[in-house]
């Protein structure tokens, strides 16, 4: 396709913000489906006469699921076509969400759970690239503020949604309640999601090409991701590699991805196109995408299992705890976007990381068993408010350079890639927290002594009690203060990652505001 025609081709969409609020919702309902049955684990397993541990593949085979298509999502998109392709995933979810409330054994379950995984895999990174191409260079960033609110707003409200509909209803009803919302979003696709001029032009060429299919890719990818993200969920369950199953995993994993970068980087249609990666921006970008997975969505687990473990909150309270700060960067993405269109988007990315890391060492200074509900909120407040100069600017930098064609394949890898981020960061953050406690429970326990003042001071205000319920009252203490001392280690090395990473953005080139991608050579 000529320069000429894609430039006076007419516009995909006459009416873009209603596609970006449509396609972020649609992102938005995939991602809370990440997160909204973690609650409701023990309620499952209660229904289906299953283990706590078998419940968990509820859990583990979505987002194994999710792992294996991210990578294919831009490979399929050019195959079947970006909108034939979203929209079947939106009815497959759907349906899959629909299963998933209705399976009356835990098998049937965690099969359903895996076809929604499959199909949710392209809701994320297919919306963002119908959201590069319908929006022009110039106001791409206010596209991506609402896919960004998406993305980030999913893990925040999925906990305490998925404790209020279980505590008020069923557990069937966290996926039933896909059904309303899935059915008006793909009515709503069928009308505004359209192909790109350019996106229409891979596709004519691709049915030109003889048709082959990367079987060995898809293998590896398959057997790849599979392991990397069952090691990541059940490795601190498992106590990582003291155990032959994660050091299996480990070296499944290992193996098979770097067979599959040598791999797809000879093959003429790989299922997965590194060559990308050549570009530096993009490079950059995934990095720092990674980076953000680990430091920011790590911790993402921290704050509801401290209110709900140390403080005694209920889902519902630890919700309420959370919301502010997920309302508060409704508010601010939209301005974020308007500033990264007029300012210098690297050092937007600087600043971001840079309030991250510092509202985690805030988090961290101040963080202890007598906090109010009003402080959590607002330490909550001071760490996710980096977030919102970080996702606009880093999407924006990453399609610099890029052929408008391979936007389905950068999107894919970047969503890859912050998964992988924060499944790192997520059992980082379990595994350190696990460990630290021990340690630090350890320190302490060796410190209390008869002839220790805060000891006879402790047993004199539980006089009350007979000398064992006193010595299990210090116990529950010292377990406590372990926790605390633990949960502000986390923090402290989260804000240290954030603070590393920020000056990478630097290595990235500076994108020409309001220009567009240059054009694919032909």
């Amino acid at each position: 396709m000529s320069g000429d025609a894609a430039q006076t081709a007419p516009a995909p969409v006459k009416t873009p913000y209603y596609l970006a609020a449509i396609v972020g919702l649609a992102a938005f309902m995939e991602v809370l489906d990440t997160a909204i049955a973690n609650v409701a684990l023990s309620h499952i397993a209660g229904s289906l006469s299953a283990g706590q541990d078998e419940a968990t593949w509820v859990l583990t085979s979505y987002l194994v699921a999710n792992a294996i298509i991210l990578p294919m999502t831009g490979w399929l998109s050019n195959v079947i076509g970006r909108r034939r392709y979203y929209i079947a995933s939106m009815i497959l979810f759907t349906l899959a969400s629909v299963l998933c409330g209705m399976a009356p054994t835990l098998p049937l379950l965690i099969a359903a759970r895996v076809l929604q995984g499959l199909a949710g895999g392209a809701l994320q990174p297919v919306s963002q690239a119908i959201l590069a191409d319908a929006f022009p260079p110039e106001k791409r960033g206010m596209a991506m503020a609402v896919y960004g609110m998406a993305v980030i707003c999913g893990p925040a409200i999925g906990p305490p949604l998925g404790g209020f509909i279980t505590d008020n209803f069923s557990w069937h009803w966290i996926f039933l309640i896909n059904a309303p919302v899935g059915a008006v979003l793909v009515a709503a696709a069928l009308r505004l999601v359209h192909d790109s001029p350019a996106q229409l032009e891979a596709q004519r060429r691709r049915r030109e090409e003889p048709f082959t299919v990367d079987y060995v890719g898809i293998a590896l990818i398959v057997l790849g991701m599979a392991s990397l993200q069952i090691m990541l969920d059940k490795g601190q369950q498992e106590d990582w590699l003291d155990s032959g199953f994660i050091r299996g995993c480990l070296l499944v994993t290992v193996s098979s991805l770097l067979t599959l970068v040598w791999w797809e980087l000879r093959h003429a249609h790989p299922i997965v196109n590194l060559r990308l990666l050549k570009s530096s921006n993009f490079a950059v970008v995934n990095l720092l995408m990674l980076g953000l997975g680990i430091s920011v969505f790590g911790v993402i687990v921290l704050m509801p299992q401290f209110t709900q473990t140390l403080l005694g909150y209920s889902a519902m309270d630890a919700g309420i705890v959370l919301s502010p700060a997920a309302i508060m960067l409704i508010v601010l993405m939209p301005m974020a976007a308007k500033l990264a269109s007029r300012a210098e988007p690297r050092l937007l990315v600087s600043i971001g990381f840079a309030m991250s890391g510092i509202g985690l060492l805030i988090t961290a200074h101040y963080t202890s068993l007598d906090m109010s509900m009003g402080q959590l909120i607002l330490l909550r407040m001071a760490q996710m408010a980096g977030m919102a100069l970080l996702m606009v600017p880093l999407n924006m930098l990453a399609y610099v350079g890029l052929p408008p064609t391979e936007g389905g394949n950068a999107s894919a890898l970047i969503n890859l890639t912050r998964n992988i981020g924060g499944g790192i960061g997520i059992s980082l953050a379990v595994t350190w927290l696990s460990r630290g406690t021990q340690v630090h429970q350890a320190h302490l326990v060796d410190r209390v002594s008869v002839l220790d003042p805060a000891y006879q001071q402790s047993m004199s205000a539980l006089s009350g009690l007979d000398t064992s319920a006193a010595h299990a009252v210090i116990a529950m203490n010292v377990q406590k203060q372990a926790a605390l001392m633990s949960y502000i280690d986390d923090y402290r090395t989260f804000a240290v990652i954030a603070l590393v990473v920020a000056p990478l953005i630097w290595f990235a080139r500076r994108s020409a505001r309001g220009a567009a991608p240059p054009p694919e050579a032909h």
